[in-house]
């Protein structure tokens, strides 16, 4: 039977796909990832997105070892890639499931057959709402999480799932936030009344409370902490009063890339309650890490003991004019490179005889639409023809750009080809 990891495996490679080889245009992505072709030699053209083979498993595995220290279910947020491949691989190393944002990408990870969703974010869209009544109707054991912030939200939701005919309840979790953040009730009794909301209908299911503290103004350990607290403080608050009606555990979740080693400190001092405790970490930065925010804010930073993340990804593109002395312009910009959390930095120099350097001394000052502005002294500075490799910042808006990346191995061998759908 085929399934949609072999159709991935057969989509022909064309002009669609950026960066790769023109003369495997027709063929399939199968066939080429089985040619292990040389990224530098092997008809790559410029600029290309790559991801480190070995950084990939190194994160996927730093962070499993990490959630079962701790005793936490990770559902690494899918979001940040959006690569199936990813996900299968995620999941082979022991996430309960996988997290998204909105219907589209619930989409996306039931296609490729995954059996736990946490959609970290308010549902009302009927039309989203009908499919996801039929997809649990028709996969008992498909299970997806729902938040849940206010008595209109659950209103809505219910309306929708009775004219779609739902067969099965949708789980849903009280999302607490925090004034001036995102979304989420602001407060225990606005909580409470979104519960009480859930208990009058017979569509939805409460079965946990969740948020995420990165929304947390100006967060830091203490106030993070304090966030994380009340979180805990209402889950013990709703499981003693009956609120939680779902048959197979309590389920309690936050996390982002930033603080998951206090949101593990605060997870584990959760008391036992009436059920079982899932304790889902939502982290999803850390499959590729990066060059810039992530690897600043990183937890492994405070507790290098724990783990450390490894940045997976390169950018190379072309030096293609050196106008003036201490310039170099390569054939990379806006539509290419992440920007949004600072720009890229130059990593390394691979000169037309295939040597390798650093980039010291080499910094990118602006960013057009197709082009870098490296600059550095004149010494330094690439020649026309060099390749440069950048790091950035912000995997999300790293993998966007790029709807197939090649996975390459440390000697420069692409192994694979990470197929991404945003």
């Amino acid at each position: 039977m085929t399934t949609p990891f072999d159709m991935l495996a057969h989509e022909i490679v064309d002009h669609r796909f950026k960066g790769l080889p023109p003369d495997a245009a027709g063929r399939s992505v199968g066939a080429l990832a089985a040619e292990r072709r040389d990224l530098y030699t092997g008809g790559f053209t410029t600029p290309v997105l790559t991801l480190s083979a070995e950084a990939v498993e190194h994160n996927i595995g730093s962070m499993e070892r990490f959630a079962d220290r701790h005793g936490l279910a990770l559902a690494p947020h899918g979001k940040t890639s959006m690569a199936p491949q990813l996900f299968r691989r995620q999941l082979a190393r022991g996430a309960w499931g996988i997290t998204v944002a909105v219907p589209h990408q619930a989409r996306v990870a039931r296609a490729f057959g995954v059996r736990r969703i946490f959609l970290a974010n308010e549902l009302v869209d009927a039309a989203a709402l009908a499919w996801l009544a039929g997809e649990l109707d028709a996969d008992p054991a498909f299970r997806c999480l729902v938040y849940v912030d206010s008595a209109a939200g659950v209103a809505l939701m219910d309306e929708a799932l009775r004219a779609a005919g739902a067969g099965r309840p949708v789980e849903v979790v009280v999302e607490l936030g925090v004034p001036g953040g995102r979304s989420g009730v602001r407060d225990p009794a606005g909580a409470a009344a979104v519960a009480d909301a859930v208990a009058g209908v017979d569509t939805l299911r409460l079965v946990g409370v969740a948020g995420y503290e990165g929304e947390v103004p100006g967060a830091d350990a203490a106030s993070v902490r304090a966030w994380l607290d009340a979180l805990c403080a209402l889950a013990i608050e709703f499981d003693k009063a009956g609120r939680f009606t779902g048959p197979e555990d309590i389920v309690v979740s936050a996390g982002g890339s930033a603080w998951f080693d206090v949101v593990a400190e605060a997870f584990g001092r959760l008391p036992e309650l009436s059920r079982p405790a899932s304790r889902i970490l939502r982290s999803g930065a850390y499959v590729s890490h990066d060059d810039g925010r992530y690897r600043e804010v990183t937890p492994f930073n405070r507790v290098p003991q724990e783990g450390s993340l490894l940045p997976a990804f390169r950018l190379w593109a072309q030096v293609v004019s050196r106008p003036e002395p201490g310039l170099a312009l390569i054939n990379a910009g806006k539509r290419d490179i992440a920007y949004d959390l600072g720009l890229p930095e130059v990593q390394a120099v691979r000169t037309r005889d295939g040597r390798v350097r650093g980039g010291g001394g080499l910094a990118v000052g602006r960013l057009a639409d197709q082009h870098a502005f490296v600059t550095g002294a004149a010494a330094v500075v690439p020649g026309v023809g060099d390749w440069v490799a950048l790091g950035m910042s912000h995997p999300c808006t790293i993998f966007e750009k790029w709807p197939l990346i090649p996975l390459v191995a440390g000697d420069g061998t692409v192994t694979d080809y990470i197929r991404t759908f945003f």
